[in-house]
């Protein structure tokens, strides 16, 4: 029979799932897994046209055509390449060890599928952080694109989201079960612990976020001066 924390926990979770935020990240997860499933089929169905072009050419040249074995092979053809596309546009599978290699504009997805995937060994509250993480993580993307991988703010970047956010996770994994809900040694337990980390690491994404974005708009003011300064100040001195 379940305890009062697991009918909590149940709750918890639904109140979670049904919140603003628990439906941002559904529906954020499903536009991948939908983007994703497109570019597949996309390979697929211009490869099949690619093969019934060759196949098309070699009836012409043929003077009895391609014949029914011919057919026959070009549609073993057509499944061999589509099976062959599918298997290798699966994305690996992310781990925190391949942080390095690892392109910096495709760290917060990745980062963002790792945890989506340990979410279930996650209390409540913390996987509310996840739908906050995750938003923030889709908003830094663009960002991290423009940066140099070697810059100091990529580093950074990389040294948060590749390495602290997924050790976080990674810790808490570690600690027994029966002790995530007791607290250690007089101070907070282990569940709050988690929730308080990835609070912390969402509230510093969120201003990293803000400090690469001031970047941005004091380069485009910078320019929007230059280029008042260029044509209407020649424009008034023409007067």
């Amino acid at each position: 029979m379940p305890g009062s924390d697991d009918i909590i926990e149940h709750a918890a979770d639904f109140l979670r799932r049904i919140s603003p935020e628990g439906r941002a990240a559904a529906r954020r997860r499903r536009e991948r897994r939908k983007a994703a499933f497109m570019r597949i089929a996309k390979r697929v169905v211009l490869a099949c046209l690619a093969v019934l072009a060759v196949v098309m050419a070699t009836g012409f040249i043929l003077p009895h055509g391609i014949g029914p074995e011919g057919v026959f092979l070009t549609m073993i053809a057509m499944a061999l390449v589509s099976v062959a596309i599918i298997l290798w546009s699966r994305t690996p599978d992310f781990t925190p060890e391949k942080v390095a290699s690892t392109d910096l504009h495709l760290l917060p997805s990745q980062t963002g599928e790792w945890l989506e995937k340990q979410r279930p060994a996650l209390p409540s509250p913390a996987q509310r952080q996840l739908d906050q993480l995750t938003a923030s993580l889709d908003a830094i993307t663009p960002q991290l694109a423009a940066l140099d991988a070697r810059s100091p703010e990529a580093l950074e970047a990389r040294r948060l989201i590749g390495d602290e956010l997924p050790e976080l996770v990674r810790g808490y994994q570690k600690v027994p079960p029966s002790l995530r809900r007791q607290p250690l040694n007089g101070g907070p337990s282990p569940d709050k612990q988690l929730v308080e980390g990835l609070g912390t690491i969402g509230e510093e994404i969120a201003r990293m976020n803000a400090r690469l974005a001031d970047n941005d708009l004091k380069a485009l003011a910078t320019q929007n001066r230059f280029l008042e300064i260029k044509y209407k100040g020649d424009g008034e001195m023409g007067e």
